[in-house]
């Protein structure tokens, strides 16, 4: 005995459901997809800081980072050293871009503060802009005393 239905079949929009989900998956993915990629490829621990860093249009992102024999350079996702550094800033000043670029110097919590410090006088030295970046956590707050 074979059993037959006797609803009509109406699925309506049962059949465009997936289709909808696909492209509200792909809707999100083009509007989130941005703000879940990091300025640079170099995953460092930046040190706290209570301030917050203005947004500029063009920038230039050195990350400061640990490394087996010494600390790391990174120029945007390029790993240089500091002579391949000097040159690549030198290039870019000789093109103009040191009167309207930020460089952004994100440098690693146990980085030595002499390293840093020569890093930030090479950038200055080549006539840019520069900004220290610090991490999203809100620094210890001061203990004062009275006494």
């Amino acid at each position: 005995m074979k059993l037959e239905t006797h609803l009509p079949e109406r699925p309506g929009l049962l059949h465009a459901v997936p289709v909808l989900n696909i492209f509200a998956l792909l809707w999100l993915l083009f509007l989130l997809g941005p703000s879940l990629l990091r300025q640079s490829g170099v995953t460092v621990e930046l040190p706290p800081s209570r301030f917050q860093l203005e947004r500029y249009q063009e920038t230039l992102v050195i990350t400061l980072g640990p490394g087996a024999d010494g600390p790391r350079i990174h120029l945007g996702r390029d790993q240089v050293d500091l002579p391949q550094l000097s040159a690549r800033l030198e290039q870019l000043r000789g093109e103009g871009a040191a009167a309207k670029m930020m460089v952004l110097l994100q440098t690693d919590a146990g980085t030595p503060a002499g390293i840093e410090r020569e890093l930030s006088e090479l950038v200055l030295g080549k006539g840019f802009r520069l900004a220290l970046v610090g991490g999203n956590t809100p620094a210890p707050a001061l203990e004062t005393t009275s006494e």
